[in-house]
Parts: structure tokens; C-alpha cells; sequence
């Protein structure tokens, strides 16, 4: 219809969830719409026949795809036509193409163990200070350029052809073009983060010590923003998506939602806070010190040209699985009255560090949160309630130390923090940030991620101007944030902070 506004769809991935939303830019505003929301229940399956062979975490891709597609058909049927699709996921994790182009079984999860040695391995060919140096990326097992070492020798990497992150995985299947879009792809520790594209040196030490030649594996590299192409000709027909474009945005979740932080260009920090936080700095180039690396922050590319200079930080995942375990425990927990009683435990009365690999898989986390408070001498969270307080305080701490550390080692000053994702909801959290850091937390929106996604969309269509600050104003202008100055006493958060790392 004559005088419709474009209609965009972002297809948002999260780690237990799928959303398909659709978003509109008029007058300067962005409206949005969920219209379709799947669960992402990743599947354990057994490798061997052997009473030793160990299962493997997979992602269920397929049953992705599934949910994917249901949702662009019905966002077509009730809000279409659609200009274009966007697709944002987790970071590091892929699908291995063979010659036909056919998926190699499904995409293993960065939580399974396999990456367990795997940095070792590929240290003894390239020094980790080396890594750091050409890479500008924090250590973690699980980043691909590990796993990749970890699938060394087996018949799926012997017979791949191609490699595709999980975005981009998906938006192979829309439209039959290979792509991989930067922002995900610098956190595979294959990528030049001054440059933006590929390392020679280190694909050379990764094809050494996993034994195949992983630059002949790597599609080319695109930036936010790039049309890839359009819909394949009879997916369109099935879902009604005929002259609708894939768009590549910011593919990598939290470059999403960095993209849709309403901050000003210095003197903020932000913090994109769900399963996982991501706390840092945005920034015009990296931070490949060898106190940065020390450090452990990591040099992730953003929209735009920036540099999302930050450090990975164990996030409401530890809620998640406190929750899940009562639940299967007999013992359900409403989230809302839970952070109500949380709020009057006492202030700091356990903190453990939630980086502590022992609070990194599945499992009883209550239990393990108290097995940490027991190491540390502290008192043993025991209610609910209790359990929750601990988890908050113990990550306004986390956030406090990631805050102060960015600012030291990339030479800035922060005088406001931004947080955004779903722990802007989390009002308990936002005000122990905000006291924690001793400056002003502002929590909004909690839909970045959606949010950047469709507005990057949204300017490759040519509806807002290019540019963050442009993509921004339109954030504002869209959204209500809510402001938490700092209070409580600072030198209990030093004397949580002495207590867990001296």
C-alpha cells in the first residue's frame, strides 16, 4: 500500500530462547511487535558406543530454523510486507558445510567440555601473548579458533568444506549466500580486530595445529549494514517473503545491543546484562596491551567502526539455574516476590566471584554457591532469598571491578553506566550497580538487542541516517530509561571487594 512504512523483522536468538519481532521507524520512533517466541533447548547427545564415550552438548539448529521460519511466516502474514529480516545470535559457535553445502551435524555448544586443553594445544604453536597481540580477544576455552583445535582429527572437520557462525549459518539457509558478518566473527580469535579482517598468522597456527586449513574454510567478511541478498525464491513463496532482503546487522547479539545503548560517544560505560554480562567501553580502536590482556578484556568489533572493548561477565545465568533447580526440585520460585525478599537480606553478607569455573556449567547452582561461600568462610546462603541476594551483589561487584579496569586500561573516564538486555528490569540489580560503582546506572531498554538489530536494518534501508548517533537519537526518542543514582556505604563494597580478591 502506498505510504506503508517499512517493515523490518529481527530475528533475535538467545540461549534459551528464540523471538521473531517487527519494527517500524515513523516520525523519528521505533515501534516494535514480538509476534513469535520459541524455546532454544540445547540436546545432549552420546558420541561411541563405549561405556566411556562422553556426551556432547549440541545446539538443536534445526528446531532453530523451525521456529525461524514459523515466525517469518506469521510476521509476514500480519505485518508484511517485509523490507528485510536481520538475524542476531550468541557468539563463537558454528556449522561445518561439506562439499554439497549440507550442514555437518549440529553446532556444538560452548558450554560442552570438548575445549577442555585445546588453548594449551594451540599455545605450544602460538604464544597466548602473541594471540592477544593479533587478536585483542579475552581467553576463553570455549572461542572458536578452540574449538576448532578440539575437533582436530575427527571426520566432521576432515570433511568440511565450509564454516559459517550460527547467524550466519541461518542466513545461509534464507537466502544461499555465504557470508560471515564481523561483529560475530571477532570473537572467533581468527580475526584482526585493527584491520577487521582475517589474521594470516594465526589461521596458519590454527590450520597447523588443527590440521586443516581453516582459511579455505572462512567466507568473506561483511559489515553491519550490507544487504546480502535476497530471500531464496521458494522460501520466499512459502512464507511470504517475496522481495524481502536479509540484512546483515549486528549478528553478534551484544553488538546489537551495544549498537542501541542511548549514550553519549565518551564517558560511559555500558553493560548488556541477560544470561551472560558484557561490560566496557565503546571505543575507536583496540586496547592490544599487554596489561589489557592480562586483564583478560577483549577487543570485540561493533557497528559502525567502533570497538566494543569489554570483558565477558558471568551473568543471570546463575538466577536461571538457581531457579531451574528448585523448579525441578518440587519447589518453584516466583521471580518477583523471590527479588522482593532478596532486597531485605543483608547488603554483602556473601559474595563469591562469579567467574569461578565451578559456576560455569549446568547444575545445582545453589548448591555451588554455597560450597563457595563455605571455601571463602563467608555465610552460607541457604533460602531462596538468600541465594538471589548473594547472586546480586556478587555481580554488582563483578561489575564495579570490569567498570574500573576498562576505564584504567583504555585511558578513559566514566561518569555514567548504561544497562541495558533483560537486567535493566532487574530493579534490585540496577541500584547494587549503581551503589557498587558509585556512579549513575541507567536501565533501558531492555530490548537492545531487538532494538539495534531492526535499526540497523532500518538504515540500510535508507529510513534513519547512517551513523550510531542518528541510530541512537531514534533509541531516545523510542524508549524509557530509568535512572538509579548511587547510595549505600562505598567502603562495604571495598570490603567485599578485599574479601574475594584481596
Amino acid at each position: 500500500m502506498a505510504g506503508t512504512p517499512a517493515t523490518f523483522a529481527a530475528v533475535d536468538l538467545g540461549a534459551s530462547s528464540g523471538r521473531v519481532l517487527v519494527g517500524r521507524v515513523e516520525d523519528g520512533r521505533l515501534t516494535t511487535s514480538e509476534v513469535a517466541r520459541f524455546a532454544n533447548e540445547p540436546v545432549e547427545v552420546g558420541v561411541g558406543t563405549s561405556d566411556a564415550a562422553r556426551p556432547v552438548l549440541h545446539w538443536d539448529v534445526l528446531a532453530l530454523w523451525s521456529g525461524i521460519r514459523a515466525g517469518l511466516r506469521t510476521a509476514a502474514r500480519e505485518h508484511g510486507p517485509l523490507t528485510s529480516v536481520g538475524i542476531d545470535t550468541w557468539a563463537v559457535d558454528h556449522g561445518l558445510l561439506d562439499a554439497d553445502g549440507a550442514l555437518v551435524g549440529n553446532p556444538v555448544h560452548y558450554r560442552d567440555g570438548r575445549t577442555a586443553g585445546a588453548p594449551e594445544r594451540f599455545f605450544a604453536r602460538m604464544p597466548a601473548a602473541e594471540l592477544y597481540a593479533r587478536t585483542g580477544l579475552q581467553l576463553q576455552p570455549f572461542n572458536t579458533v578452540f574449538q576448532l583445535v578440539a575437533a582436530a582429527g575427527t571426520r566432521a572437520l576432515a570433511c568440511a568444506e565450509g564454516l559459517l557462525l550460527v547467524p550466519d549459518l541461518l542466513g545461509y539457509w534464507l537466502t544461499g549466500r555465504r557470508v560471515t558478518e564481523v561483529t560475530n566473527a571477532s570473537t572467533t580469535n581468527l580475526l584482526d580486530p585493527t584491520t577487521r579482517t582475517w589474521s594470516p598468522e594465526v589461521l596458519a597456527a590454527a590450520a597447523d595445529v588443527a590440521g586443516v586449513d581453516v582459511s579455505r574454510l572462512l567466507a568473506p567478511l561483511v559489515e553491519p549494514g550490507t544487504v546480502v541478498g535476497p530471500v531464496l525464491p521458494g522460501l520466499a513463496d512459502a512464507l511470504g517473503l517475496t522481495g524481502t532482503r536479509l540484512v546483515a546487522v549486528g549478528s553478534h547479539d551484544t553488538a546489537s545491543a551495544v549498537a542501541a545503548v542511548p549514550m553519549p560517544a565518551r564517558g560511559a560505560a555500558y553493560i548488556s546484562s541477560g544470561t551472560w554480562s558484557l561490560v566496557g567501553l565503546e571505543l575507536d580502536a583496540p586496547v592490544l596491551t599487554e596489561a589489557s590482556r592480562a586483564a583478560n578484556f577483549t577487543n570485540e568489533l561493533g557497528v559502525d567502526g567502533t570497538v566494543r572493548y569489554l570483558k565477558n561477565v558471568s551473568g543471570l545465568w546463575l538466577l536461571q539455574e538457581s531457579l531451574r533447580t528448585w523448579r525441578e526440585a518440587g519447589r518453584p520460585e516466583d521471580l518477583v516476590a523471590l527479588l522482593a525478599a532478596a532486597e531485605a537480606v543483608p547488603a554483602l553478607r556473601t559474595v563469591v566471584d562469579v567467574d569461578d569455573p565451578a559456576l560455569a556449567a549446568p547444575g545445582d547452582m545453589p548448591a555451588r554457591l554455597a560450597a563457595a561461600a563455605a571455601r571463602t568462610g563467608q555465610p552460607v546462603p541457604s533460602s531462596p532469598a538468600e541465594v538471589t541476594r548473594c547472586i546480586l551483589d556478587s555481580l554488582a561487584l563483578a561489575y564495579r571491578r570490569a567498570v574500573r579496569e576498562a576505564a584504567a586500561l583504555a585511558g578513559r573516564t566514566v561518569e555514567v553506566v548504561h544497562l541495558v538486555g533483560g537486567g535493566a528490569r532487574n530493579t534490585l540489580l540496577c541500584r547494587l550497580t549503581a551503589d557498587a560503582t558509585g556512579l549513575p546506572v541507567v536501565a533501558g531498554p531492555a530490548e537492545g538487542t531487538a532494538i539495534g538489530n531492526l535499526l540497523v536494518q532500518a538504515q540500510a534501508a535508507g529510513v534513519v541516517p547512517h551513523g550510531l548517533a542518528a541510530l541512537r537519537s531514534v533509541v531516545a526518542a523510542s524508549s524509557t530509561t530509568v535512572r538509579h543514582g548511587p547510595g549505600g556505604d562505598p567502603a562495604l563494597w571495598d570490603a567485599a571487594e578485599r574479601r574475594l580478591h584481596g
